[in-house]
């Protein structure tokens, strides 16, 4: 079963768990249509790479990868929100809260962080040693001081240090995936935090650069919101062909910064292709 599958079968098993005759079902299909059709899935299949290249293909790496896509899910619900970027569309359609209003979209995302740590720790329970460590990893990549809520929080600031700013609010979920999948497979997760700082922080300059470069056809939700909330952007402050410049540079620190382990060639070129695909080739030309 390839990875794709085993996150949707692991996703469509937490979501049974609130489709029940018993739940508002306005809200059961909001946390749904948050959830499903999904976009690349990078986080959880990153988290499901990292076990594969420690030695484990068990059922505990795919929960853990799950639970990191509920968690991303919530973040793009609330971060779409009025209150924040206000964002019409998301995946090129409708956001939860164009679809559902705003106060259901706000109990999605709140629904879905819930969801997220009851799945894990459900799906767990056969391997209740691996629940700590995991349990801490996700609820550090949501939370203050470093986390999804801070990289949130650093938006209402006067003045917002850009490399703290983008490790919180896109970083921390993917140093959540690099050391849950370690953690899942039994190995040091504090060895591949690195790993997952880089390609957060590569991720966070794609996404400036996707702000500046795009269009909002092309990227199936609206561009220019740095610029129109007064947000720092990379794009913005390197040009677009210094951005490119970092962002290939991140991808190689990524790297090399991979532990010794069976699979970290595989993993290696992984990175590389998943990281550098989410820019056009021509972007990448202008930087070579």
């Amino acid at each position: 079963m390839d990875a794709k599958t085993r996150i949707e079968l692991s996703l469509e098993r937490a979501m049974a768990q609130i489709e029940t005759p018993k739940a508002p079902p306005k809200l059961a299909a909001a946390m749904r249509y948050a959830v499903f059709p999904g976009g690349a899935r990078v986080r959880p299949k990153l988290c499901l790479a990292v076990a594969s290249a420690c030695g484990a293909e068990d059922s505990t790496a795919a929960a853990a990868a799950a639970s990191i896509e509920l968690l991303h899910c919530a973040s793009l619900v609330h971060d779409d929100l009025p209150c924040f970027d206000d964002a019409a569309t998301r995946r090129g359609k409708p956001s939860v809260h164009s679809a559902f209003g705003e106060p259901l979209a706000v109990l999605t995302g709140d629904a879905l962080i819930v969801l997220a740590f009851e799945a894990l720790a459900m799906s767990l329970a056969s391997m209740p040693q691996r629940l700590p460590a995991l349990l801490t990893t996700l609820s550090r990549s949501v939370g203050m001081p470093l986390g999804i809520v801070a990289g949130q929080g650093w938006e209402s600031e006067p003045h917002a240090d850009l490399v703290a700013y983008q490790r919180a609010k896109t970083g921390s979920l993917f140093v959540a995936a690099t050391m849950a999948g370690a953690a899942a497979a039994g190995a040091d997760p504090e060895s591949w935090r690195l790993l997952g700082e880089r390609i957060g922080e590569a991720y966070q300059i794609a996404d400036d650069i996707c702000d500046v470069a795009y269009s909002e056809a092309e990227l199936g939700k609206p561009v220019g919101q740095d610029a129109a909330l007064g947000r720092p952007n990379a794009a913005a402050q390197l040009g677009i062909g210094g951005a490119v410049s970092l962002l290939k540079n991140l991808v190689e620190q990524a790297g090399e910064s991979i532990p010794v382990c069976p699979g970290a060639d595989a993993l290696r070129s992984l990175v590389m292709l998943e990281t550098l695909m989410v820019l056009p080739k021509e972007l990448l030309q202008r930087a070579a």
